[in-house]
């Protein structure tokens, strides 16, 4: 029973948070959605582009269930899953993002949790394991990426929130205002403190 709870919890959430990510999509304009966003090269559709290739790969190899999308070998991935080449358009990358959740969902549907799995490009002793650690794993990629996205879409046009239906007006009076109390407390502390966080972590 708690199994199936578990399972059901983890999995519902992969599910919201895949629909959140696409979300972070809506209403840009090609050249906004895969443009890079930080000093690194972050980007909005080559966010999409990589989470859809992790779950191709850990819910396929991983399991003997090899995804029906074409796949780079693991072993010559060159970050070429982190931003969408001139050839590729956003439909083709969100197409096959939700192609790989139907994959995704049906080995997660198939197998119970503690069904072996093996990861090859974990270092020992982690390469086996089992659904449930994928499931987390996977999860926790998801919402890291989610978290990212929500930052660059704020940084493009301000829009914010967790999904669509909880987006609120954006109010530029009052997030300045927010905006401003927190840098005064910041600024504030400073005197106070007047210390780098690695000094005391």
């Amino acid at each position: 029973m708690i199994d199936e709870f578990a399972k059901d919890n983890l999995h519902g959430r992969l599910r919201r948070d895949r629909k959140a990510l696409l979300w972070k999509l809506d209403g840009l304009s090609a050249y906004d959605a895969r443009r890079p966003l930080t000093a690194t090269g972050t980007n909005l559709l080559g966010l999409v582009k990589h989470v859809a290739s992790v779950e191709a790969r850990y819910f396929g190899e991983v399991f003997g269930r090899p995804s029906p999308e074409p796949l780079p070998r693991w072993q010559d991935h060159d970050g070429g899953d982190l931003w969408a080449t001139e050839d590729e358009t956003s439909d083709q990358i969100i197409g096959f993002y939700q192609r790989t959740w139907e994959h995704s969902d049906a080995t997660i549907n198939a197998l119970p949790l503690d069904a072996p799995g093996h990861v090859p490009w974990w270092p020992e002793p982690y390469p086996n394991t089992n659904l449930f650690a994928v499931m987390v794993h996977v999860l926790s990629e998801s919402v890291r990426h989610a978290g990212h996205a929500d930052i660059l879409r704020e940084g493009l046009d301000g829009r914010t929130g967790l999904r669509a239906e909880h987006e609120e007006q954006i109010d530029e009076e009052a997030r300045a205002a927010y905006r401003a109390k927190i840098e005064q407390a910041a600024r504030a502390a400073v005197p106070v403190t007047d210390e780098r966080l690695s000094d005391v972590v």
